[in-house]
């Protein structure tokens, strides 16, 4: 390939580049409508231990049925026995429009193969009203997510499993199938009895998604669980918890609960500088970066064009590099082999290397 030929590909190779970068940078930015820029926590939907204050209650959390709480370590929901049933609601609704909730949690029991009937984590419209959906009421409006430890029918999944269902107030939860066929997502995790903390992630952006993931494997090691596009809940949730058991059984215990408002990238932009066209104005400034580098690119291609003619010039009047034929194989097979050549250059005969060295001054 000559040296001219060379250097247009290497200008269109770079000016693609540029491009695609260019293009790249735009769609980050889109993306980042959904990008978490920081949060700030929900002190009235967090719970840490001891839990309870000196009057034996909590401003913002209520318990009732079975639950109790041990300061040092849990509120349990339930102990690990036959027919029991506990519940823990917030007191007040979540008015946050993005927010993320991470309960730590402990799902426990003495039998390896018998033991239900699991956990529910609630974002509903009513709170603290006890039923038969793992100890909250049926024909909720809001989401549950299902920490299921007992299948009551054959699937083709394994169990314990985590399921989420969005409920309308109306539509009664299929117990019998597990909820199978009202699932928003799911999947089989084993959370029980593990050597690490279990903790549960919910990210709420409104209109925009539900991402609910667990740890259960090992710290900070967050398994993707559910991922909803375009979802919205019920206006200002209530946060609750719930768990029961049947004839089978296991202590099921919350732990912590974080709770935190979240601010969007884009959104925390819009809202420091008030502007409307922001998003508009970061494109144009984009490209107009691009068009500043892409200047410069042309700029410095130019040169080396212009460096590249003008030694051939001057080697050419003296002999030049091989006989003036720059880079091509035929000249390259004479290197050194006549007088011209790198020997001869070196002593300051001919019009070789050694010759182009020696005259380099004159650049």
């Amino acid at each position: 390939m000559t040296l001219p030929r060379l250097l247009i590909s290497i200008l269109l190779f770079g000016l693609l580049s540029t491009l695609v970068h260019a293009a790249s940078d735009d769609k980050k930015r889109s993306g980042n409508n959904e990008t978490i820029e920081r949060t700030i926590q929900l002190r009235t939907h967090s719970l840490f231990a001891p839990y309870i204050d000196q009057d034996l209650q909590n401003r913002w959390w209520d318990f009732g049925a079975d639950s109790y709480v041990n300061t040092n370590k849990h509120v349990r929901l339930t102990r690990a026995a036959a027919s029991q049933m506990g519940w823990l609601w917030s007191r007040l609704a979540i008015t946050a429009t993005n927010f993320v909730v991470e309960v730590e949690f402990k799902i426990t029991g003495e039998s390896s193969h018998l033991f239900g009937d699991g956990l529910a984590v609630w974002l509903t419209k009513d709170r603290a009203q006890p039923g038969p959906v793992f100890g909250s009421k049926d024909n909720f409006e809001g989401l549950g997510i299902f920490l299921d430890t007992y299948a009551n029918s054959r699937h083709t999944y394994s169990f314990p499993r985590i399921g989420a269902m969005l409920g309308d107030g109306k539509t009664s939860y299929d117990v019998g199938s597990d909820g199978d066929a009202q699932m928003l997502g799911g999947c089989s995790a084993n959370f029980r009895r593990t050597n690490v903390a279990t903790k549960l992630k919910i990210t709420y952006l409104k209109e925009k998604s539900l991402d609910i993931k667990i740890q259960y494997k090992a710290w900070d090691d967050w398994m993707d669980c559910i991922f909803v596009r375009n979802f919205t809940l019920p206006t200002n949730p209530y946060l609750g918890f719930s768990a029961l058991t049947g004839d089978v059984f296991d202590a099921h215990d919350i732990i912590s609960i974080s709770s935190s408002s979240v601010i969007l990238a884009s959104q925390n932009t819009r809202d420091r500088t008030g502007n409307k066209f922001q998003d508009a104005a970061l494109t144009s400034n984009s490209w107009l970066t691009t068009f500043f580098k892409l200047v410069v690119f042309l700029g410095v291609c130019g040169g080396i064009v212009y460096a590249v003619k003008e030694y051939r010039r001057r080697q050419g009047s003296s002999g030049g590099f091989g006989g003036g034929n720059f880079g091509t194989l035929g000249n390259f097979g004479n290197f050194g082999r006549n007088d011209g050549g790198f020997g001869g250059g070196m002593r300051g005969t001919g019009g070789g290397l050694g010759g182009g060295m020696y005259d380099a001054k004159r650049f």
